[in-house]
């Protein structure tokens, strides 16, 4: 299947105070490139909604050669990849000039919003032509496994608001990735820049609710976990690994 491709603007607003494109900004790009890829080919938004689900993106793996700072411009490129009876998959490709400078692979389910359970994804998608069932790769990334310290470093409380909702009213993709990096040190931030990250998204949380963000740091390895403050629900987990400018 050809690639899916946009070239991408980015504006100050999408840059931190060095010039480094925000990770936000980058899972933003990610999820509206899909959001029209599939809705062009025939299994998003429009099509999903009439049949009563929904999307849930499940994981991200993202590896970057070298994360963008002081880029103005990317090409992202995105595929899906196909599914199996309850997942579907997707990988992106982000480019800087002619130049790959990070790849992505994310895992996909769609969910029943009557009985809020997982929808057989291969009856969904069986008469979609391009949607096939998922075959691997040599040059797949591979999930890493997010394993929890027995101790937290540092923790943040935050509140979700109006404006951290999608079209969904659950909370976008996005702003975990922002929960669970603000706990970090200033100073680190500044001086690192993302290597890798892993994400699995785990629960849903509700408009008002509390959210707790912990962090343990091991050098230039993070872990990050993002919990529903009032119940101690893991919402997200994320590993990032980081380089020093």
């Amino acid at each position: 299947m050809a690639l899916f491709e946009e070239t991408v603007k980015i504006r100050y607003s999408e840059m931190d105070c060095d010039l480094v494109l925000k990770p936000s900004a980058l899972l933003q790009f990610l999820q509206d490139l899909a959001s029209d890829n599939a809705e062009n080919l025939g299994f998003g938004y429009s099509y999903i909604v009439k049949n009563n689900l929904a999307w849930f993106l499940l994981k991200y793996r993202i590896e970057f050669d070298d994360y963008p700072e002081g880029i103005y411009d990317l090409t992202i490129k995105t595929e899906p990849r196909g599914y199996n009876k309850i997942f579907a998959f997707r990988d992106f490709y982000i480019n800087h000039g002619n130049k790959q400078i990070g790849k992505a692979s994310s895992t996909w389910a769609l969910v029943d919003l009557d009985t809020k359970s997982m929808a057989n994804t291969s009856e969904v998608l069986a008469d979609n032509q391009y949607m096939i069932q998922h075959e691997k790769r040599e040059d797949d990334l591979s999930y890493g496994k997010i394993r929890l310290p027995e101790k937290f470093d540092i923790e943040k409380i935050f509140e979700v608001r109006f404006d951290d909702l999608d079209v969904n009213k659950h909370v976008n993709n996005a702003n975990y990735i922002v929960w669970a990096f603000e706990p970090l040190d200033f100073e680190f931030r500044r001086s690192h820049k993302l290597k890798t990250i892993d994400m699995n998204f785990k629960k849903e949380i509700k408009y008002g609710s509390k959210v707790l963000s912990q962090v343990s740091i091991n050098g230039t390895n993070t872990i990050h976990a993002v919990k529903n403050a009032e119940t101690g629900e893991e919402l997200c987990l994320v590993s990032a690994e980081w380089i020093c400018k």
